[in-house]
């Protein structure tokens, strides 16, 4: 596996070899200290640097993918399918070629690591090989060297850094995919962040679609079971707006907006509960829930943690029939109502690979779903069937991600990216989780029901309806509570001592 020395020591390398770069980034934005909402965005114009020939990062793509396709047919060709040393050779094609696909992300940088922490972020939908491998992107993207991003936040703001900050520090916070931020306080004492784009990644950003695109389509040719074409779908919607940075100050402001009622107790929980909101009620989803962009601290005047979102570049917003259809859905994941799960996973474009979807969207066995995904959490053995089976059925995963809604893809992007950052710490789904969710979409269909509502009465009965099973889903929780806490164990057997007492 590929470290950010090797990422940024081939950086380094390339500079020297085309020359230095000009700074040509299309944005610098200065956010407040807390990476919060407000800040100065300010366009400028791009230079044509011709060092910047894409011959080179063309090159280097067509190379990986005819590398990548060869080592399948001629590893793969004379070994009967379904044995176990196809299994065997599979997996190593798949780990080679995860590795060449990383030094071509870490090499053409930019859009070739955006659309590889992409892939790695679908841990229940891709072989491990792949994901383990370009998980690292994540967090381990090259950063911009010091003399380029002086260079652009002078040619972008007119003023060198000494004039504009009091401290400007060297070493990035963070590198993405697309920018870098780097810790500066300003000459009225305020810190702030600077976000700085990568040289050269919108005027490369297009080209580099398109020959993703042509490389995808061959390789389809070669494989026609293979259906990735909606990962460039997905690159040429939503590269443009991660690239606005006037956009992701939109998007930040208005989650600021949707955050500020919850006062957040526990980490893992209040991210559910956060998400659960975003989804099933507002349809307004950060999409992009890496650990590299969820922060934790501790608040001042509590001991409570406080969670921090960063990067609000990528946003999905669902359309009201995409978003009640997918409450229904988790509500009847949530019930194991199966008739429920089939009928709405069709709506949602699943067809008869419904029983499939269902376990892409919950993380779970097939078993587990029609047992009910709230009785008891992922055994090791359900794991290990999972991740065969992320690898086993393959083509008809690519098949389903190909015919579901666009609105889809980010939304199952994002749902293994919250599932990592559970496992990480701990704290994988459980009951509460999934009562929150259930609040969330009873919630979500009845506010629905009363727009529509045709009289007072029928508004009056969608509003008892919805209080009545809250509270049910209360008393559950309640009842969950007792079973779990110490004080709620004592007071069942004290109640226990008293029924037996008076009887």
């Amino acid at each position: 596996m590929l470290t950010e020395d090797h990422c940024r020591d081939q950086h380094e390398e390339e500079r020297r070899s085309e020359g230095m770069m000009t700074g040509t980034v299309r944005l610098a934005s200065l956010v407040t200290a807390g990476l919060a909402t407000s800040g100065c965005f300010i366009y400028a114009t791009q230079s044509w640097d011709p060092n910047d020939f894409g011959v080179v990062r063309i090159g280097r793509a067509v190379l990986t993918t005819a590398a990548v396709t060869c080592d399948y047919l001629i590893t793969l060709r004379n070994t009967p399918p379904a044995t176990q040393e196809y299994d065997f050779l599979k997996s190593e094609v798949h780990a080679r070629s995860a590795r060449r696909l990383l030094d071509l992300c870490c090499s053409n940088r930019g859009t070739y690591i955006k659309v590889g922490q992409h892939l790695g972020a679908l841990k229940y939908l891709l072989p491990p090989e792949y994901t383990s491998t370009l998980s690292v992107l994540h967090s381990r993207a090259p950063s911009t060297p010091l003399p380029d991003v002086l260079h652009i936040i002078q040619e972008e703001l007119g003023k060198k850094t000494s004039e504009l900050f009091v401290q400007f520090e060297e070493t990035p916070l963070g590198a993405a995919s697309l920018a870098q931020v780097h810790r500066a306080v300003l000459w009225d004492g305020r810190m702030v962040a600077v976000k700085v784009q990568h040289p050269k990644v919108r005027q490369q950003s297009s080209r580099d679609i398109m020959i993703m695109e042509v490389l995808l389509r061959i390789v389809k040719k070669v494989f026609p079971q293979f259906e990735f074409m909606w990962l460039v779908e997905e690159a040429k919607k939503n590269l443009p707006r991660e690239l606005d940075f006037l956009n992701e100050a939109r998007n930040a402001e208005k989650m600021a907006d949707m955050v500020r009622k919850f006062p957040f107790l526990k980490v893992s929980q209040a991210l559910g509960k956060l998400y659960s909101e975003m989804i099933f009620v507002h349809g307004f989803v950060h999409c992009d829930p890496h650990p590299g962009n969820v922060l934790v601290r501790q608040t001042e005047d509590s001991r409570s943690p406080e969670i921090i979102l960063l990067d609000h570049g990528l946003y999905q917003e669902l359309t009201d029939d995409f978003r009640l259809n997918y409450c229904h859905l988790w509500k009847a994941l949530i019930a194991a109502d199966m008739d429920g799960v089939c009928k709405y996973s069709q709506h949602l474009g699943a067809g008869d690979l419904y029983p499939l979807f269902a376990c892409m969207l919950t993380a779970r066995s097939w078993d587990s779903v029609n047992r009910g995904i709230d009785q008891g959490p992922v055994s090791t053995e359900e794991a290990q069937e999972i991740r065969s089976n992320a690898a086993a059925y393959l083509p008809q995963i690519s098949q389903l991600l190909a015919s579901v809604p666009r609105q889809m893809l980010l939304l199952l992007k994002t749902n293994d990216l919250l599932r990592g950052i559970e496992t990480t710490l701990g704290t994988n789904a459980n009951a509460s989780s999934f009562l929150c969710m259930s609040r969330c979409c009873v919630q979500a269909i009845a506010r629905h029901h009363r727009k529509t509502a045709s009289s007072l009465w029928s508004y009056t009965y969608i509003s008892i309806s919805e209080w009545l099973r809250l509270g049910q889903l209360q008393l559950y929780e309640l009842f969950l509570w007792a079973h779990s806490s110490s004080l709620g164990q004592r007071l069942i057997y004290l109640v226990h001592w008293i029924s037996h007492s008076l009887y």
